[in-house]
C-alpha cells in the first residue's frame, strides 16, 4: 500500500467512475476479448491523465494505474454489435406497431369518432421532429442510455441525465405493462383463463426471449413483426375488395376548423395515438449493439416513423368504416373484430396474429429498459451489478430481471389506458428534454463527427414546442 493512497482517494473513485463512460467514448469496448490490450491500456490511461492531471498529475497517474488494474481483473465483457438495418427496422416496427393499432385503435375510435386518423396524423407530426433529433444525437453518440447521455452532453449534469434516463426505462416498462394486457385481451378470445394469468405468463415468457440475447431475441421478434405486418396488410386487401366507398368517404375525417366539440375529441385521442408511436426512440438505445450506428440509427428511425404512419392512418380508417366508433372503442380484442365483420369467418387465425403482435413489443421493451438500465449502471449513476453482462447470452441479465419484475408489477395493478396515458406524458416530458439539449449542444458549436447525421437548427426548436404544446393541451 502506497503511503499517499489515502490522499488520492478522491481522485481515484472518480477515476473508477470515468474509466466506463471513456471506454465508450473511444468506442473500443466492443474490441475487448475479456482484458484491456497493451495499447487500449495506454490510450485509455492517456485519456485518464488528460481528465484529472491538471488538478494532481501524481494522484492521476496513480488512480490511473489501479483503476486501468480493476478494470483488467474485471474481464470486461461488452455488448455485441450485430444488428444492420433491417433488423433494426424490424425492432422499431415491432416495438411500435404492436402497441398501437393492436390495442389502442380501439380507445383512439371511442374518443375521436370517425376523425380518429387526424389524432395519429397530429401525433405523427409531434413526432417528425423529435425523430430527426434522434437521428442526430444516436449519430454523434452511439451508446445505451441514450437520452441520458445527450442530456449529460447537453446540460452538464449527472443529476438530471440520471432522471432522464430513469424516466426512459420507467416509459418502455410501463408500455410493456400496457400491451402485456392488450395482449391477454387477444388470448382470452381463444383460451379460457384468467386475465392476470395471462399477463404473468406472457411477461415471464418474453423476458426469458429477452433474456436469451440481442440477436436471437430481435430475430424472433424480427419474424413475428412480420407476421404483425402481413395482418395488417390481410385487413387492407380485404377492405379495398369489399368496402367500396373507402376513398370516396374519406372527406368526412376532416371535421372543419369550426367544429370545436370535433377538434377536442381529436386533440383527445392524439395522447393515446402518441403512445401509439412510441418505440422509435428505443432504437437509440440499442445503439451499442448496431453496426455502424451513426449511419443506421437515422435511417431506421425514418423508416420507422414513415411506415408506421401510414399503417396506423389506413388500418384505422378501415375500421372506423366496418365498425361504428363506440362499438370499436368497447371491443377488448378491436382488430379481431374488424376481421370478423370485414370476412364473416371466425377470427381465430387473425387473434393469433394480433397476440404475436403484442408480445412482440413486450419484447422489445424488455430489450430496450434493460438497456437504459444497464446503460446506466456502466456510467455509475446505478449500482454496478446492474451492469453486469452474461459471459454466455452477453445479455445484461440482471438488468432485465429487474425490468421484468416491475412490468408484472404495473400489469397487474393498472388498467391498459391509464397505463398508455402514463407513458405518453412521460415521453412527451422526455422528448422535451432531448430537443432542449440539442439546441444547447449546437448553440456551443459542438461539431458532430465526420459521417454522422446532422438536422437543421430549427428541428429541435420544433420538437421541444410541439412536445410541450401537446403536453399543455392534455392539461385543459
Amino acid at each position: 500500500m502506497v503511503r499517499s493512497e489515502p490522499k488520492c482517494r478522491k481522485h481515484l473513485i472518480v477515476l473508477k467512475s470515468r474509466l466506463g463512460a471513456i471506454l465508450g467514448d473511444l468506442e473500443v469496448a466492443h474490441e475487448l476479448a475479456g482484458m484491456l490490450d497493451a495499447a487500449l491500456a495506454k490510450r485509455t490511461f492517456d485519456r485518464l491523465i488528460i481528465v484529472l492531471g491538471e488538478n494532481s498529475p501524481a494522484c492521476a497517474r496513480q488512480g490511473g494505474e489501479r483503476a486501468m488494474n480493476d478494470a483488467a481483473a474485471a474481464r470486461v465483457i461488452p455488448l455485441k454489435r450485430s444488428l444492420g438495418l433491417p433488423l433494426s427496422v424490424l425492432y422499431g416496427l415491432g416495438v411500435t406497431i404492436g402497441a398501437g393499432i393492436y390495442v389502442l385503435v380501439g380507445t383512439a375510435a371511442a374518443r375521436a369518432g370517425f376523425h380518429a386518423p387526424l389524432s395519429f396524423v397530429l401525433a405523427a407530426l409531434v413526432m417528425a421532429p423529435s425523430g430527426a433529433t434522434f437521428a442526430e444525437l444516436a449519430s454523434r453518440m452511439p451508446t445505451s442510455a441514450g437520452e441520458a447521455a445527450y442530456v449529460k452532453e447537453g446540460f452538464g449534469s449527472d443529476r438530471l441525465a440520471l432522471f432522464v434516463g430513469l424516466m426512459v426505462a420507467a416509459i418502455g416498462i410501463i408500455s410493456a405493462a400496457a400491451i402485456a394486457r392488450g395482449s391477454a385481451g387477444y388470448i382470452r378470445d381463444i383460451v379460457d383463463m384468467p386475465i392476470d394469468l395471462i399477463v404473468l405468463l406472457v411477461i415471464l415468457s418474453m423476458g426469458a426471449v429477452a433474456a436469451w440475447g440481442i440477436v436471437e431475441s430481435v430475430a424472433l421478434a424480427g419474424a413475428m413483426t412480420l407476421i404483425e405486418l402481413g395482418g395488417l396488410v390481410i385487413i387492407l386487401v380485404i377492405s379495398a375488395v369489399t368496402v367500396p366507398d373507402l376513398g370516396s368517404r374519406l372527406p368526412e375525417a376532416w371535421p372543419g376548423l369550426e367544429d370545436t366539440g370535433a377538434w377536442a375529441g381529436v386533440l383527445g385521442a392524439s395522447l393515446i395515438a402518441f403512445f401509439a408511436f412510441t418505440g422509435f426512440e428505443g432504437l437509440a438505445n440499442i445503439a451499442e449493439e448496431v453496426k455502424s450506428p451513426g449511419w443506421t440509427i437515422p435511417r431506421a428511425i425514418l423508416i420507422t416513423l414513415v411506415l408506421s404512419t401510414l399503417l396506423y392512418v389506413l388500418v384505422v380508417w378501415v375500421a372506423l368504416n366496418v365498425i361504428p366508433h363506440d362499438e370499436l372503442g368497447k371491443a377488448g380484442a378491436p382488430l379481431s373484430r374488424v376481421f370478423e365483420r370485414l370476412t364473416g369467418s371466425p377470427p381465430l387465425a387473425f387473434s393469433i396474429i394480433a397476440i404475436l403482435a403484442t408480445v412482440n413489443g413486450v419484447v422489445f421493451y424488455i430489450v430496450m429498459s434493460s438497456r437504459v438500465i444497464y446503460g446506466l449502471a456502466r456510467r455509475g449513476l446505478l449500482p454496478q451489478q446492474l451492469a453486469q453482462v452474461s459471459q454466455v447470452s452477453r445479455t445484461p441479465l440482471v438488468a432485465t430481471g429487474l425490468v421484468v419484475a416491475v412490468i408484472l408489477t404495473l400489469a397487474l395493478a393498472f388498467p391498459i389506458e391509464g397505463l398508455a396515458e402514463m407513458t405518453s406524458r412521460l415521453t412527451l416530458v422526455v422528448f422535451a428534454l432531448v430537443n432542449a439539449a440539442l439546441i444547447a449542444i449546437k448553440q456551443r458549436g459542438i461539431p458532430a463527427p465526420p459521417g454522422s447525421y446532422v438536422a437543421p437548427r430549427w428541428v429541435p426548436v420544433a420538437g421541444l414546442v410541439s412536445s410541450v404544446g401537446l403536453l399543455v393541451s392534455e392539461a385543459f
